[in-house]
């Protein structure tokens, strides 16, 4: 018994000891990072991280950042990407530690990182031991992660704050919730800079080649104006950054019978709110036009979400609503008394070519057809089936003939 309890005593003993070295180390390669800025929130980190890491490196900031999102990225100075090796696939914040040492042989100017933790202390343990950021990023507060950082949206907006630096600045673009941000930042000693979307014009963010919210290069130029890099010097940089590959895009698909469909994937966005503002801002940039489908993914574990889309039709008043995945009578019943006539249920392992027939489309065969809710499913396998469509030989620039007809409506 005491043999084993020595040898207890020295596994403890060197376990410690590398702890400590490992420490140290950690933290002696943070201090070789002169910037280092983390980026938080409940949806855009991914771009944001892109956009940030673009808008440094034009201002001349040899700058490393590192995506956590649909596709893990490691991205270095020149802007060549890597993707995140995890063992077993499996995402885990001490990676971080890795991804430092990684940045410092490249003896960065600037770290920009997104943060992938959900729990409310391991935001924390990610800020104050794994990057000990001066800037902080919070995107936005949206009601997503309720089980983690909720059951409010206020309760998620304190969590997010645990990423905010003591003594350090934090940059967001949050409206609503931005009182808790302050309250939180007065209590970390922490310089709060809340930025505001509208002094980004459309004229710079048509400049982008992919789908941009103002509110994201919003606070790309803000951090950057932080290093003293001027506004146009920044926005070339984010502009030559490379998008997330779940960046929103519209592809067009030429169908059967001589129809096509401009086809836009939101299911990145999963919350109500961000799907709400993604669609808003491709109808407004005429991407999709009239008729439009919507197709929600239901999960039996996201009943609460499912509802919440079908819930969402309101607003959206689509010319079909398809539903596919599982438990997918909880999207139907949200669905409004007068759309109900409008919904085909198509529940349980997908029939794409029964989902094609069912599409709405105009005189002229055209329809846009746009993919909301949770991605994980069914909705991974409607992803692959389009991937086996024609694209369409005459992309379709629909111009809408009442734009005020899909715009999305208060409830």
């Amino acid at each position: 018994m005491t043999f084993l309890f020595c040898i207890y005593l020295v596994g403890c003993t060197f376990a410690l000891t590398a702890g400590i070295v490992e420490r140290r180390r950690h933290r002696r390669n943070l201090a070789l990072i002169p910037t280092r800025v983390v980026v938080n929130g409940i949806r855009g980190k991914s771009s944001i991280t892109r956009l940030c890491a673009g808008a440094l490196r034009g201002g001349g900031l040899l700058t490393v950042a590192k995506t956590t999102g649909t596709a893990a990225r490691f991205i270095t100075p020149d802007g060549e990407e890597r993707p995140v090796q995890r063992k077993f696939g499996l995402a885990n914040i001490v990676e971080q530690i890795g991804i430092v040492a990684e940045a410092v042989t490249f003896a960065p100017d600037a770290l920009v990182i997104e943060c992938m933790a959900v729990s409310p202390d391991l935001q924390e343990v990610n800020q104050r031991e794994m990057i000990r950021a001066g800037v902080c990023v919070i995107s936005n507060v949206r009601e997503d992660h309720l089980a983690e950082m909720g059951p409010t949206l206020e309760d998620v907006a304190r969590s997010l704050s645990r990423s905010m630096p003591y003594g350090g600045i934090c940059v967001t673009a949050e409206q609503e919730l931005v009182h808790v941000l302050r309250e939180e930042a007065a209590r970390r000693d922490c310089r709060l800079v809340e930025v505001d979307p509208d002094s980004v014009t459309d004229a710079e963010v048509e400049r982008f080649t992919s789908i941009t919210f103002k509110e994201n290069v919003a606070i790309a130029l803000a951090v950057a104006a932080l290093s003293g890099i001027d506004r146009e010097v920044a926005l070339r940089g984010m502009i030559a950054a490379a998008p997330d590959p779940g960046v929103v895009s519209v592809r067009r698909y030429a169908l059967p019978g001589d129809r096509r469909i401009s086809f836009a994937n939101i299911f990145a966005a999963n919350d109500p709110d961000s799907t709400l503002m993604n669609l808003e801002l491709l109808q407004r940039r005429q991407l999709l036009g009239d008729p439009l489908n919507l197709v929600i993914n239901c999960r039996a574990d996201r009943v609460e979400r499912n509802r919440q889309m079908g819930a969402l039709t309101g607003r959206i008043v689509p010319d079909r609503i398809l539903l596919i995945g599982e438990q997918t009578r909880s999207a139907k019943v949200a669905v409004p008394e007068h759309l109900a006539d409008r919904v085909v249920d198509l529940g349980g392992k997908l029939p794409f070519a029964t989902l094609l027939e069912h599409l709405v489309t105009d005189r002229a065969g055209a329809a846009s057809l746009v993919a909301v809710g949770n991605i994980h499913g069914q909705g991974e396998v409607l992803l692959d089936a389009m991937t086996t469509l024609p694209l369409a030989l005459e992309p379709r620039n629909p111009v809408l003939s009442d734009p005020a007809h899909h715009l999305l409506r208060s409830a």
